[in-house]
């Protein structure tokens, strides 16, 4: 990128304004690094409060400057993914992509397919990236946005997105309908599924087909998205392709067009060119629940609530010793959001269970990346305080999962097919980062679900402060499995009294299970 050498190691708040300040005539001449159309409302309900809030003078929903007019009915959306809001009840996000200027682009909603009169104008925003920044030439990217409302608990909703000469309720456009479901008002049965570390390729899109067959309420991207930043160090000397985005979006579509896409942030999502912080790029293009402790600088960071299961995205780029290149980002206000997220859902007796997803592992032996030390000394404390009852993380490109762990030590061993009780046993934490990048590898052989194998603990690593790597003896890696994979769960409510289940299962690409196992929960009414 024409980063001068003695800036590889700062930060990537010192990397964005050395970058805009060599860009900046061209930017100007462009219209801005990130160029945001005006938030147009968002209510589902007709007649609902609207925002305007436009960040560039002059711009206002809808509109387009004359040399980029296209005919609309040449300019077909793609890259649809949705999102759950604050609400997960109540509110979805609809995000799509156009590969040039449109004008006035919205989304039709309705209960049947037959009856999509509610229109609803989308927020533009608009992604400007030089020549000389990334790998590719001048090119802005367009993505749009419809935060839906006052929706009803447990419902499915057909949904159309056009633009002017594009209108999704034509007959002739009907195969470009979509749907989502809100999440239910009450306890019952679901399934979502996860993984980390997916990016552009055959066997991301083979386990995304494995995904939708699942039928899961909503899927969990544990970081490392589409690896538009191949190198993820978070230096100056990494380099990206904004546009292996629009390929990571339109690769997804099968999925996340009807189910809830929910990411958090790793590594290879900072991008210095589009902000301080790195994640002004993935503010263009995804709409996340705004329920964190700060929404413009920690936008990975939040909760939502599907059924009885309190889920929680963290970004671990803050507390990552690893790599530092934005460490103490939030300067501890994430972690004490955190507390208080836990505290509050542990006291809520609708709630039975706890799941945390972020990228870097707490527990891991694979010898890429290990153990990261800042997440053992930030987080598990509080996993264990209030007893987290599932654990899920990316970053190295492998199965693997713990046995029960309390205080960095077995607490009890689960064999597959076993059961945990979080409350008196600990935590078991999974990797899932083998969604489809290159695989990693691990010190000792694979054991997974017919293929058991007892292996003497062994040497693995945990990185320290200075990024050193500290060895420690390792018995707690229950399954291992190098090869594509993701996480299935299956939650199972159950009536006060009687006892609540998570069951978990790792799923080959070949739909192999490779991993199997119980968490359970006495349940407690108030």
């Amino acid at each position: 990128m024409g980063v001068p050498e003695q800036l590889a190691d700062r930060s990537l708040a010192e990397q964005h304004e050395y970058l805009r300040s060599k860009f900046s005539r061209r930017t100007m001449m462009r219209g801005g690094a990130v160029t945001l159309g005006a938030i147009a409302g968002g209510a589902f309900v007709p007649g609902a409060a609207s925002a305007a809030v436009p960040t560039q003078a002059g711009r206002t929903p809808g509109h387009v400057p004359a040399a980029q007019k296209v005919d609309g009915a040449l300019v077909a959306p793609f890259a649809r993914h949705l999102a759950y809001g604050t609400d997960a009840r109540t509110e979805m996000t609809v995000s799509w992509q156009v590969p040039v200027a449109v004008k006035n682009p919205y989304i039709r909603v309705g209960v049947h397919p037959w009856d999509l009169s509610r229109k609803i104008e989308a927020e533009v925003r608009s992604l400007y990236t030089p020549a000389g920044v990334g790998t590719g030439a001048d090119h802005t990217q367009y993505y749009l946005h419809a935060q839906l409302t006052r929706l009803r608990p447990g419902t499915t909703y057909y949904y159309g997105v056009g633009h002017d000469g594009f209108d999704p309720a034509a007959a002739h456009l009907a195969g470009t309908l979509g749907t989502f479901r809100t999440a239910p008002s009450h306890r019952e049965p679901f399934t979502f599924t996860a993984f980390g570390d997916q990016g552009v390729s055959y066997h991301a899109l083979a386990n995304d087909s494995l995904i939708l067959a699942q039928n899961p309420a909503f899927h969990l991207h544990a970081g490392d998205i589409a690896y538009a930043d191949p190198s993820g160090s978070g230096q100056t000397g990494d380099t990206f392709d904004a546009r292996t985005w629009d390929q990571f979006l339109a690769q997804t579509e099968s999925v996340a067009k009807q189910v809830p896409w929910m990411v958090a942030y790793g590594n290879h999502d900072m991008e210095a060119w589009y902000a301080p912080h790195g994640y002004g790029s993935q503010q263009a293009r995804f709409t996340l629940p705004d329920n964190g402790p700060d929404a413009k600088n920690l936008p990975g960071v939040y909760s939502f609530v599907h059924g009885n299961t309190a889920v929680i995205s963290l970004d671990a780029n803050d507390v990552s010793w690893e790599i530092p290149a934005n460490l103490g980002l939030s300067g501890g206000t994430q972690t004490s959001w955190f507390e208080r997220q836990l505290k509050k859902f542990r006291a809520d007796r609708d709630i039975d269970f706890i799941v945390v997803f972020f990228h870097h592992c707490a527990y891991c032996t694979a010898t890429s990346h290990a153990s990261e030390g800042g997440v053992r000394k930030e987080w598990v404390p509080l996993f264990e305080k209030y007893t987290v009852d599932l654990v899920i993380n990316g970053h190295n490109h492998v199965y693997e999962r713990t046995d029960v762990l309390k205080g960095d030590r077995v607490a009890k061993e689960l064999p597959i097919g076993g059961t945990a009780y979080p409350e008196t046993d600990g935590i078991v934490y999974v990797t899932a980062g083998a969604a489809g990048r290159s695989l990693y590898a691990f010190p000792v052989e694979d054991t997974y679900e017919g293929h058991e194998k007892e292996i003497d603990p062994f040497t693995s690593f945990v990185v320290q402060p200075d990024g050193s790597k500290k060895n420690i003896t390792v018995d707690w890696s229950r399954v291992r499995y190098t090869n594509y994979s993701f996480l299935r769960v299956d939650v199972e409510p159950a009536p006060a009294g009687h006892t609540a289940k998570l069951t978990v299962r790792g799923l080959a690409e070949t739909g192999e299970e490779i991993d199997r196992f119980v968490i359970a929960r006495k349940v407690r009414r108030g």
